[in-house]
């Protein structure tokens, strides 16, 4: 069940090729993913469907929600809205850190940080979705990659207030990931349309986000612009 607020909400317009990316395999669909929107934790409940929305409609290819001290029912129930949302899209769906409620709703996988469950321990309990691993050194990405994560997030580049307390590792982490790692990567950490060229001229292929899509005026034309660029530099890569 939810809320008469959420149900009562139009539905987004989706970009056109929603049939094209759900027929492809999840682990095609994150290869070829370029922009990863991790929803704000402390927005509330109808901020993030509408951001989700919004997101997917600007083509975004991975939404991540990410909630800090939220019960397990009103985390559960959120998650029912946003899987309806990024299933009607063809958009991925990754819950950070809990997994029971991953699997509860059928999401496309989960996010762990550095201090969260084991890679191993996630893959037994949850076969055949993707695992991804928070990484801030090239030591945790090789180490992350060896264990047999599907993806893993780089970062913070920049200082960001989603992340109080941990120190930037700057650009030149990037550069070391993008020549050691093979499995899909994504930039994370204060990015946004002032600072990603130079995330992508350090090595990056593939961003994500928080504040400059969950906290944009027009977060379906701040989703495009990012995506966009990011595909534009991935595709100068491989001409």
């Amino acid at each position: 069940m939810r809320s008469e607020q959420w149900a009562t909400r139009s539905a987004p317009s989706f970009p056109v090729g929603v049939e094209t990316m759900t027929a492809l395999s999840t682990a095609e669909r994150l290869a070829a993913a370029r922009l990863y929107v991790v929803t704000e934790a402390a927005h509330d409940a109808a901020r993030v469907i509408d951001v989700v929305g919004a997101a997917c409609a600007g083509g975004a290819d991975v939404v991540q929600l990410r909630r800090k001290g939220d019960d397990g029912l009103a985390t559960l129930r959120l998650a029912e809205r946003v899987r309806e949302l990024t299933a009607a899209a063809g958009v991925l769906f990754v819950v950070n850190d809990r997994l029971d409620v991953g699997m509860a709703v059928a999401a496309d996988g989960v996010h762990l940080g550095q201090d969260d469950l084991p890679l191993a321990v996630a893959r037994r309990l949850w076969p055949g979705r993707i695992v991804g691993r928070s990484t801030h050194s090239i030591g945790q990405a090789l180490a992350a990659a060896g264990e047999g994560a599907d993806y893993i997030g780089v970062g913070p580049v920049f200082a960001t207030p989603t992340k109080p307390g941990r120190a930037a590792v700057g650009l030149g982490l990037l550069g070391e990931v993008a020549g050691a790692v093979r499995i899909p990567w994504f930039a994370i950490g204060g990015i946004d349309g002032t600072n990603v060229e130079s995330v992508l001229a350090a090595g990056a292929r593939r961003v994500a986000v928080v504040r400059a899509v969950c906290s944009a005026e027009d977060v379906a034309e701040a989703t495009r612009a990012l995506r966009t660029a990011v595909v534009a530099r991935a595709a100068e890569a491989v001409a």
